[in-house]
């Protein structure tokens, strides 16, 4: 997994609510069994018509956006079903870190092992950095896992929490399977001695 210390990059602003994860990563997608490949489905029915053509008007079809690494949204982000697709697709699309007042709880957990970075910050402070981004596309905010804070350079600063597990893991670019190899040494050890034992 990619760790995640420091990042600055622009700003795509989804002022919706309730997104879930259908949206997200529509089901006639989810025949892949790879990790990759899911980002130019992101959002699919939001991004195209019926006949596959972009919707001009939707933000990440925009020119201004392109390039976009940090999405700011509404409350509840990432609801709906559990499929952790919607974590890939983001992160293949190149989404590094995610900005809402609230998120589902799977979606949290499948965001973390996948190295995506979930923001909660106030309704006020999400209003504020949607409209900015809204006015002033190319606009852009440097987020600090190391010190936990969201900042630009209007003077805009906010700090945020996250669980400490989820942090060390985020900031090592460890998943479960990262975290299983560290102990790598004590296994292979407990696994001779079974071995010795004619287990």
């Amino acid at each position: 997994m990619r760790p995640f210390r420091e990042h600055t990059g622009i700003v795509a602003p989804l002022d919706r609510t309730n997104v879930d994860t259908d949206q997200i990563i529509p089901k006639q997608f989810l025949k892949r069994i790879e990790r990759t490949g899911y980002g130019e489905f992101l959002f699919w029915d939001w991004r195209r018509d019926g006949d596959g053509k972009a919707r001009p008007e939707f933000v990440l079809n925009r020119d201004e956006y392109a390039g976009a690494s940090i999405l700011v949204a509404g409350r509840n982000f990432g609801c709906g079903s559990s499929r952790e697709h919607a974590a890939w697709a983001l992160v293949d699309y190149g989404f590094r870190a995610i900005i809402a007042p609230s998120f589902a709880d799977i979606f949290s957990t499948n965001a973390a092992i996948n190295g995506l970075l979930l923001i909660t910050l106030p309704d006020g402070d999400v209003q504020r950095l949607l409209s900015r981004a809204q006015k002033h596309p190319g606009y852009k905010l440097h987020v600090s896992l190391v010190t936990k804070t969201v900042s630009d350079d209007q003077g805009f600063l906010s700090s945020f929490s996250i669980d400490e597990f989820r942090r060390t893991c985020l900031l090592g670019g460890l998943d479960e399977i990262g975290l299983t190899l560290k102990h790598e040494t004590d296994i292979a050890a407990y696994e001779a001695k079974l071995g010795q034992r004619g287990w």
